[in-house]
């Protein structure tokens, strides 16, 4: 069993309302598309400004989700050894600095080694560290309740990220307003870094696979041990093509809304960015009470019914800026559920000691499934010039998922009642 020291309940909120404010911050990711329509615009007149290919519009932003989701392995560990504040610490600073970067030059390498590379490894730094340290201080029932309030932050993030981007955009330029967002971005981080309180945790007894019931958590499942695991597998894949699925639509957005809304596709993304956090708010509390595996499924299946939907209402002529406003929430929602669930079947599998560096290595799913959904996306979308394609291999992909997940389901109960062989030589 876990056991936990005791500190005041007030730590515990100040803690997650410093988590919040980081994830609030470093949610800058989520409104690509806002910076991403100067981009195309030049392109498209010719101005000689962007002289990128059209296909490669959305790369800063996939190589940022890939290289996010990697770093948190590295910034998993730091997280684990020496503690959230100097991990977040290192998140501001590359983010801060990333965006300087990107602010001097149009040119298409330093966008992706300043948007791409530098603040894609500061946002996995935050977040590395604002999950794990909150989770420690509430018990296990409250996991998904916890996990799905502070990854809200980030959720949030383009309720004022969009409009306020596109205001700076039109008063001044692309690179001063990414300029800005440096600026803001790092001074935050900083300062809410030296509330995030580190807590200590007892060592407990491990069980096999690490895995237990959903009231206790193993606190001695390395990461090599996970790797060699068929359930980290498993649970990869899952990731992979949920999170693949929202941040192929999240990428694009603004753009798909600009037909039907104009200059004010930008509150496209901030009514998506509400259903995002709600999600991960909802979903977690839900999978409190009616188990990860169960909550994961039903997400699944209902994106890619909303995918398969979205066919005829993106693509469709007179499509009203309501309605597809309306779709893209449902979407944002159903995304926003992994960034709860996920974390939250990470801790009922293999514990909070190594959570860090656990969860880091599961995120690498996030990342290469956004890098590899909106690379595909972007490319179809330069072919066809349209989002059919886009949205029915999204589909497609999101119903395999679901079917991998009732496999998955089963094998769990199975490994939960003992009867599952390998679990004793450690190879579930």
């Amino acid at each position: 069993m876990v056991i936990i020291k005791e500190k005041p309940v007030l730590r515990a909120w100040s803690v997650m309302g410093a988590s919040v404010g980081i994830n609030l911050a470093l949610g800058i990711l989520y409104a690509w598309s806002i910076f991403k329509e100067p981009i195309v615009r030049s392109i498209e007149s010719g101005d000689g400004v962007f002289n990128w290919s059209p296909s490669a519009v959305n790369d800063p932003y996939a190589v940022s989700l890939m290289v996010f989701s990697f770093s948190m392995v590295p910034a998993g560990w730091i997280q684990d050894r020496l503690g959230p504040r100097i991990t977040a610490l290192m998140g501001g600073v590359l983010v801060g600095g990333g965006m300087l970067v990107a602010s001097l030059s149009s040119s298409y390498i330093v966008w992706i080694i300043g948007f791409g590379v530098m603040v894609g490894g500061g946002i996995g730094c935050g977040y590395a560290c604002t999950t794990p340290v909150t989770l420690k201080w509430f018990p296990p029932s409250m996991t998904g309740m916890a996990a799905g309030i502070v990854v809200a932050g980030a959720g949030l993030a383009p309720v004022y990220i969009a409009p306020l981007a596109q205001y700076l955009i039109n008063e001044h330029d692309l690179g001063k307003t990414v300029l800005i967002f440096g600026v803001m971005i790092a001074g935050a981080v900083g300062i809410l870094s030296f509330f995030l309180h580190d807590r200590k945790i007892e060592p407990g007894k491990s069980g096999a696979c690490g895995i237990q019931d959903h009231v206790t958590g193993d606190t001695e499942v390395l990461p090599g041990r996970i790797l060699r695991s068929a359930t980290f597998r498993q649970v990869w894949l899952l990731y992979f093509a949920a999170s693949g699925a929202g941040l192929m639509v999240i990428g694009s957005l603004a753009g798909m809304a600009k037909a039907s809304m104009g200059e004010t596709a930008f509150v496209a993304v901030a009514v998506v960015a509400i259903g995002n956090a709600l999600g991960r708010i909802v979903a977690g509390s839900v999978s409190d009470r009616l188990g990860r595996e169960n909550t994961i499924l039903a997400v699944l299946v209902v994106q890619a019914c909303l995918m398969f939907l979205a066919i005829r209402i993106v693509g469709g002529a007179g499509t009203g800026a309501f309605t597809l406003v309306f779709l893209a929430s449902f979407i944002g929602f159903n995304y926003g559920t992994n960034s709860a669930l996920f974390p939250a079947l990470a801790r009922d599998l293999w514990g909070l000691k190594n959570f860090g560096a656990n969860y880091g290595m599961l995120f690498t799913a996030w990342g290469t499934g956004g890098f590899v959904m909106s690379r595909i996306s972007q490319t179809l979308t330069a072919a066809t010039g349209g989002y059919d394609a886009s949205f029915i291999l999204a589909g497609v992909v999101l119903l395999a998922a679901a079917v991998l997940a009732v496999a998955f389901k089963k094998r769990r109960y199975r490994i939960m009642a003992g009867k599952y062989k390998g679990a004793e030589e450690g190879y579930c």
